[in-house]
């Protein structure tokens, strides 16, 4: 397992600084590139889990052995032409968000391999220069984007895959995880696991210039398991502003959202939270009603962003791979410069992390 030590090493600060920003301290001084460096580091390390260090390092010795036989020093060519990401988070948004981190890594480590150059275009109030998608071959757009955002996208660009997004239209490439399937799963077991009051977290979906109160993914999937149940609950369910609004915003949306939550009585067995920034606001506001995390209330989650292995207790938590959904994305894209004139979607499985925040199958 990744140490705040080893982190810190890498970085080059002090296992404190690393420790404070992994736990989003608003009061700590350090400069945007410094913690953007700590998180992307820390999300690279917790790439290499125990079961893939060996299929990495395989991998990495094969990669080496065919450079060594095919080249002979000097600078490696590009061999593909220029690719673009279109973001749909303003930068400082993307800092603050691991997972979002991860899905872009997951695509430029993937250029890297292939040797071939990318252009970055990030979230504004005005629709993109077109200039800057002028020499590209292909854009990888990620996260939702409006209609019109995607006309314009279609219009600039012959080859648009989407990474973390089903488009409305199927003439689109995209790759995602089904977050309906994976919350159908996680309530699947939870129930098993002899939980009955599961409460949830969650966020408004905006989209299109319009909101839909109950229309965010994992929100309705909540919704539609406990009605097929007969046990939906409205004061199990509370919501607020958008999951993917800035860092500060989802915990102070999560602390407060819970603070309705945990007013209520009888209190939910455990709380399920859209991602693990409203998880970590979650926690304070359980501290705060001086409950105890796992005895009084369980919390679970989504995404598995680095900090989530560092609470106390360590936080149970649906793991959305956007390393692989960034690679897959620029592999999809390969395959329409390639030549494939059909549109594909791929899903990416999620994986259930169980940690201390809850009980874990096997434990009963």
């Amino acid at each position: 397992m990744v140490t705040i030590k080893e982190i810190a090493k890498a970085v080059g600060v002090s296992s404190a600084t690393v420790s404070r920003v992994l736990n989003y301290d608003p009061a700590l001084s350090i400069s945007a590139a410094k913690r953007q460096a700590i998180i992307e580091t820390a999300e690279a390390l917790n790439y290499a889990t125990p079961r893939n260090r060996a299929r990495q390092s395989e991998a990495l010795q094969q990669e080496a052995a065919q450079n060594g036989a095919g080249h002979h020093g000097g600078a490696e060519p590009s061999i593909l032409p220029r690719l673009a990401i279109v973001h749909f988070l303003e930068p400082s948004d993307e800092v603050a968000d691991p997972y979002y981190v991860g899905v872009r890594l997951g695509i430029e480590n993937r250029c890297r391999e292939l040797r071939t150059d990318i252009v970055k275009v990030f979230h504004s109030d005005t629709l993109p220069d077109a200039a800057l998608l002028a020499d590209v071959a292909g854009v990888i757009v990620i996260g939702k984007h409006s209609d019109n955002e995607i006309a314009w996208l279609d219009e600039h660009c012959r080859h648009v895959v989407f990474a973390d997004f089903v488009p409305s239209s199927d003439r689109f490439d995209c790759v995602h995880s089904d977050l309906v399937a994976a919350t159908h799963k996680v309530l699947d077991t939870l129930h098993h696991l002899d939980y009955e009051r599961i409460a949830f977290i969650g966020s408004y979906e905006h989209l299109n210039g319009e909101t839909q109160h109950f229309g965010e993914r994992r929100c309705k999937a909540y919704i539609d398991w406990q009605t097929a149940r007969g046990t939906f609950d409205t004061e199990l369910l509370v919501l607020g502003e958008s999951c993917d609004s800035g860092q500060n915003l989802r915990l102070e949306t999560g602390y407060e959202l819970a603070r309705q939550l945990l007013s209520r009585r009888p209190l939910p067995d455990i709380i399920l939270t859209a991602n693990d920034n409203m998880a970590i606001g979650t926690y304070r506001a359980a501290r705060e009603a001086g409950l105890s995390i796992p005895d009084d209330v369980a919390i679970v989650s989504f995404n598995d962003i680095p900090v989530a292995q560092f609470l106390t207790p360590p936080l149970s938590t649906v793991k959305i791979h956007g390393e692989h959904i960034g690679e897959t994305a620029v592999n999809l894209l390969l395959e329409r410069l390639g030549g494939r004139s059909y549109a594909k979607m791929v899903t990416i499985p999620t994986e259930t992390i169980w940690r201390g925040s809850c009980r874990a199958p096997g434990a009963l």
